[in-house]
């Protein structure tokens, strides 16, 4: 997944539902001949063990895509609030069918859940906001769009090392250059990783001898779940939960750097969403704005922040519990 800056409502919403944020670096394209630079690269993918025969396929009539540039550099920005942006990312009919497909799933999704220690709701929360289960990949193919964006020189550093990533990936045959297919962006599969990203935490759990993100739900759901098993996440605890904070609340407690039991915060005053006390639990917790002082307030736990490291957003790390919560409440 390509990452966004959190805490802001300054946000991109793309069909799968992740979000960018406006960049408004001014960098000027590469002045070197696409050419030469393309040779060059060729060499560096070559000293990173990249065979050539994979190069010879992969990089074959390879153009730049100057639709990729365009969507980089104008991407249309929308001011959502975080009430906007849960009603688009977890409407009713998403979490009808996130339902649907966790019982389509549930067998596959238990023995996933049993080897990571990662609840099933969380799996496919993620699932259907990344890509609607699978319905929403991307339409680029990504050889030539990484190429894009890693010789026009804005994010070329970034993007070099992705495409050195995605070279890795097919040289290691889990997926022909043809097939390898995502966003503009290079987010890819079902799961919407980066290069980087595959190469950290997809998995072959059908044993087929691929790690398929594309098209095999078996190496979705198990990487999906790697990710988070390997970023920190704790089987026992759920994410967070709305709360309501008390007239005299200090704000600046509101912070991911502040940790307090819940019955500390139980004694300060705030209490669940409904107004009841908070659960009783052996838990340290933070409490998070969804747009700054006076705004929607949440109780979050070590989970939430395991979410963050998927997607550095507030409103996407929320977005994802709540339709958790939803998929097996009301």
């Amino acid at each position: 997944m390509f990452f966004a800056k959190s805490f802001s409502a300054k946000v991109l919403l793309l069909a799968s539902g992740l979000i960018f944020f406006a960049s408004t670096d001014q960098v000027e394209a590469s002045q070197q001949p696409f050419s030469n630079w393309l040779e060059n690269l060729r060499v560096e993918a070559s000293n990173e063990g990249i065979r050539e025969e994979t190069l010879a396929t992969a990089l074959k009539g390879v153009n730049l895509i100057p639709r990729v540039v365009e969507l980089d550099r104008k991407q249309p920005e929308f001011s959502l609030t975080f009430s906007q942006y849960i009603g688009r990312v977890v409407p009713d009919s998403r979490v009808k069918k996130a339902r649907e497909k966790f019982v389509e799933n549930r067998a596959l999704l238990d023995e996933i859940a049993d080897k990571f220690g990662v609840q099933p709701r969380f799996i496919v929360a993620l699932w259907g906001i990344e890509t609607d289960f699978g319905r929403v990949t991307g339409g680029f193919k990504l050889i030539p769009a990484l190429v894009t964006m890693a010789y026009d020189g804005r994010r070329s550093k970034y993007f070099r090392k992705e495409l050195i990533n995605a070279l890795k990936i097919i040289d290691g045959g889990h997926i022909r250059a043809n097939d390898m297919v995502g966003s503009w962006a290079g987010a890819m599969g079902q799961c919407q990783f980066m290069p980087s990203s595959f190469l950290n935490f997809a998995i072959d759990f059908d044993g087929d001898g691929r790690k398929d993100i594309w098209s095999t739900k078996a190496d979705v759901f198990g990487s999906a779940a790697n990710y988070l098993s390997k970023s920190g996440w704790k089987s026992g605890q759920t994410w967070g939960r709305k709360v309501i904070l008390p007239d005299d609340f200090d704000s600046s407690l509101a912070n991911l750097k502040v940790k307090k039991t819940i019955k500390e915060w139980q004694s300060i005053g705030v209490r669940r969403g409904n107004g009841s006390d908070l659960p009783v639990r052996d838990l340290k917790a933070s409490i998070v704005y969804t747009e700054g002082v006076g705004s929607s307030a949440y109780m979050i736990y070590d989970n939430f922040r395991t979410i963050l490291k998927w997607n550095r957003s507030t409103y996407f790390a929320v977005a994802v519990g709540t339709l958790a919560d939803r998929i097996v409440g009301d």
